[in-house]
């Protein structure tokens, strides 16, 4: 198994948050050498992640379901992880913001998760994360924006190690060298997201599980930045009672006493105990929402993914994940009908704990949709509220579509100088989000269309 983020997810999980015009990306050299006439590029600071709100008893079985098993399905023997200190450093050609992000991230992990890992320049580095260009990551494993693999150091090395013992997760005992590999020539949110996802998978669990709403060990690529809960599940990956080469057995034995004793808010808590995810869902999932399916193929995938979820009875956050997944997918074809699903996943997630940053997407299509048919307070109602949740999860990329979007509707009503005010606001947290002036300017243009002061094209 190849753990890695993929690459089709940019595209429809934030869905609209990425330009849809272009595939193409420029390189590092002309991004950060071009003289840029937009204003300087925003970067949050100060993180604010979500105190874990589980039981206890659920967190106790997702910790074991995420560390002894592969998203394959194949059981693991035994926990891995590194013993002794940790040290990361970074090669190839990296772009500044991954050096800020980096050194964030290892901060979070350090007062956060209690772990003792730091940045280096040693060759010897347990972690080394290499910064290649993107061309050169799709022709490793075409599917991936990044990926993270045991025992090798540099990209050069993978094609002949593949499917070799060597890089073979399951037949870790212990963990001592791994490589991520990361794009540096993608925006800066991006190269982000990527580091956060592997780097936690470098470190920790290697599995990714549906189930979890509010965690980046979830292959729906809603949340990119490592969240109060996972700092947890590292917290307990590490924690001095646990070691490689231990069962699930002992484990299971010792995790409730680790539990009580590092989130004891979770004892009072009752479990919800949510149903497994079965592989038909998932495998649905990805043909619908994952590269080399075309657009019919897709959208029946889709259908399925979401008659699984009724036939199982959900009404938690997959089932409204398997509505949105829809919406996306009919929303080039009937715009009016993509809306009755986003509305229908809107109201289970709403009902749904810790699905904040799901509703956020939602509303940035609801509201493009209002947008375009002129529904200008509409628009505003439906952008406002999840402002403030896209910059608590750090998510540039949305928090400046959702501004984009007010904007243009506050145009709508005549108040054209806050509009003006709020787009001038935006585009800081889009060179972040997006990266190239010309990424930054086509997704201002593609929601600009939607205005029927401008032209319409009914979606984003």
């Amino acid at each position: 198994m190849n753990l890695y983020r993929i690459v089709l997810p940019v595209c429809l999980m934030l869905g609209a948050c990425v330009p849809s015009l272009s595939t193409e990306m420029p390189t590092r050299a002309a991004t950060q050498t071009e003289t840029s006439s937009l204003p300087p590029m925003k970067t949050f600071s100060v993180p604010h992640p979500d105190s874990p709100r589980q039981s206890n008893r659920d967190i106790a079985r997702d910790f074991l379901d995420l560390t002894f098993q592969l998203e394959s399905g194949r059981n693991l023997p035994v926990l891995t992880r590194f013993e002794g200190p940790i040290s990361v450093r970074v090669t190839g050609n990296a772009p500044v913001s991954l050096s800020m992000d980096l050194n964030r991230v290892l901060h979070r992990l350090q007062s956060e998760a209690g772990m003792k890992i730091e940045q280096t320049t040693d060759e010897a580095a347990n972690i080394t994360i290499q910064a290649v260009p993107r061309s050169a990551i799709r022709k490793a494993l075409p599917q991936a924006a990044c990926f993270v693999v045991p025992n090798i150091t540099k990209l050069s090395q993978y094609a002949g190690a593949r499917r070799t013992p060597r890089t073979d997760w399951g037949r870790l005992r212990t963990r001592e060298q791994m490589a991520i590999f990361v794009p540096a020539d993608a925006a800066p949110q991006e190269v982000r997201d990527c580091l956060h996802e592997e780097l936690a998978q470098a470190l920790g669990p290697l599995n990714d599980l549906y189930r979890l709403p509010d965690s980046v060990f979830n292959d729906d690529n809603v949340h990119t930045v490592l969240t109060g809960y996972d700092m947890l599940i590292l917290r307990l990956m590490y924690a001095p009672e646990l070691r490689s080469g231990m069962t699930r057995r002992q484990v299971a034995e010792v995790l409730p006493a680790l539990l009580t004793r590092m989130n004891p808010g979770g004892e009072g808590i009752a479990p919800r105990r949510l149903p497994a995810t079965p592989r038909a869902w998932v495998k649905a999932i990805q043909s619908a929402l994952g590269p080399g399916t075309g657009p019919m193929e897709r959208r029946a995938a889709a259908r399925e993914a979401l008659s699984i979820a009724r036939v199982m009875g959900w009404q938690d956050h997959r089932r409204a994940f398997s509505l949105y997944a829809m919406g996306r997918l009919t929303q080039p074809y009937d715009p009016a009908e993509a809306q009755g699903f986003f509305q229908q996943a809107d109201a289970i997630y709403a009902r749904t704990p810790h699905t904040e940053l799901h509703r956020a997407y939602v509303a940035s299509q609801m509201a493009a949709f209002a947008l375009a048919q002129g529904r200008a307070e509409d628009t505003i109602a439906l952008v406002s509220p999840h402002l403030a949740t896209a910059a608590r999860h750090e998510n540039a990329a949305l928090l400046s579509t959702l501004m984009l979007l007010r904007a243009e509707a506050l145009d709508l009503t005549g108040r054209g100088v806050e509009g003006r005010s709020v787009r001038l606001d935006s585009l800081g947290w889009a060179r972040y989000g997006f990266g190239a002036d010309w990424a930054v300017r086509a997704k201002m243009r593609e929601i600009g269309s939607l205005s029927p002061l401008k032209g319409r094209n009914g979606r984003i």
